[in-house]
């Protein structure tokens, strides 16, 4: 009778285990395809920065040192390696941005372009697709987050090296409030 109840408290053990386990493997999953979601419509962004940056030059040549930062944040974002220097390297491109905007709204004549415009609704849209697809990423994140230090699993999380995951979070710039003038 002893030997069975040890066998019925192994066997529940390693079930627990395995489903523990298998919980971590899809939600890992989950968070990778969140982010290549993200990464999706940052890569949009990135491929329409060049012609907003082209057709801004033309109607603002001595804003060169924005339009540089911009390329700059641009290039680093490209040459990032690990998804926490990608998510830095974006959060710096956004607040580069915003500059881009600032400089745009001082020029009558190129918001009146209709390339610009284009482009402005664009990347409009592709922002907004961003926003929401890092609100989905940082859902499924902050689950797998919960599931890596809550007890019992975080014991598996150990075993198995699974770490908490980086949130994509504001960057300084985008925390600052916005400058509204008539």
């Amino acid at each position: 009778m002893t030997l069975i109840i040890i066998i019925a408290v192994v066997a529940v053990i390693v079930l627990w285990g395995v489903t523990a386990y298998n919980g971590f493997v899809k939600a890992d999953n989950s968070v990778q395809e969140a982010f290549a979601t993200v990464d999706v419509y940052l890569k949009k962004r990135f491929d329409l920065i060049p012609n907003l940056v082209e057709t801004v030059k033309g109607y603002a040549k001595h804003e060169s040192e924005t339009l540089e930062k911009v390329v700059a944040a641009r290039n680093a974002v490209g040459e990032a390696k690990t998804t926490d220097e990608k998510v830095a390297n974006e959060n710096v491109l956004s607040g580069t941005l915003k500059s881009l905007f600032a400089v745009a709204e001082s020029y009558p004549d190129l918001k009146a372009n209709q390339s610009f415009q284009d482009l402005m609704g664009q990347l409009k849209t592709v922002e907004e697709d961003i926003a929401n697809s890092r609100k989905y990423y940082n859902a499924l994140v902050k689950k797998f987050n919960i599931k890596c230090e809550s007890f019992p699993s975080s014991l598996i999380a150990g075993m198995f090296h699974y770490q908490r995951k980086q949130l994509f979070e504001a960057g300084e710039g985008e925390r600052e409030n916005v400058k509204v003038e008539f």
